[in-house]
């Protein structure tokens, strides 16, 4: 893409160009190191498992064989291999089919006058 030994354009003006910094033509990502390649290849395997296995739990289980790791580190490693916790899910907004649905007895009325609708709250009635 850019030529470094192009002597009509200059590296700088090829830069511009293609609209890449000239710093990022110089830099060179470090590659994992062997142990982060090694804890990798048994995340892969435990993931097969065990997908249902979070963060915490996969931070233990790397104590207990022995790696030197905390969760920020598994955290990052997780993210690089697009590990996602399978778990259930609250399911807070969906009615129960068997629970009666309740008709809005207002709907289609319209309010002329004062004192025509009254509504009341009895979210909180003490006792």
């Amino acid at each position: 893409m850019i030529d470094k030994q192009n002597s009509s354009l200059s590296v700088e003006r090829q830069c511009r160009l293609v609209n890449v910094h000239r710093s990022g033509l110089y830099y060179k990502p470090c590659a994992e190191s062997q142990e982060n390649l090694s804890i990798l290849r048994l995340l892969d395997e435990q993931y097969f498992k065990t997908p249902f296995y979070g963060l915490r739990k996969l931070t233990v289980l790397l104590k207990q064989r022995g790696f030197t790791v905390n969760r920020k580190r598994i955290k990052r490693l997780m993210a690089l291999m697009g590990w996602q916790t399978l778990y259930r899910y609250k399911r807070t907004s969906e009615p129960d089919k068997q629970h009666r649905r309740y008709p809005y007895l207002l709907k289609g009325l319209v309010i002329t006058r004062p004192n025509q609708v009254w509504a009341m709250d009895i979210t909180y009635v003490p006792m």
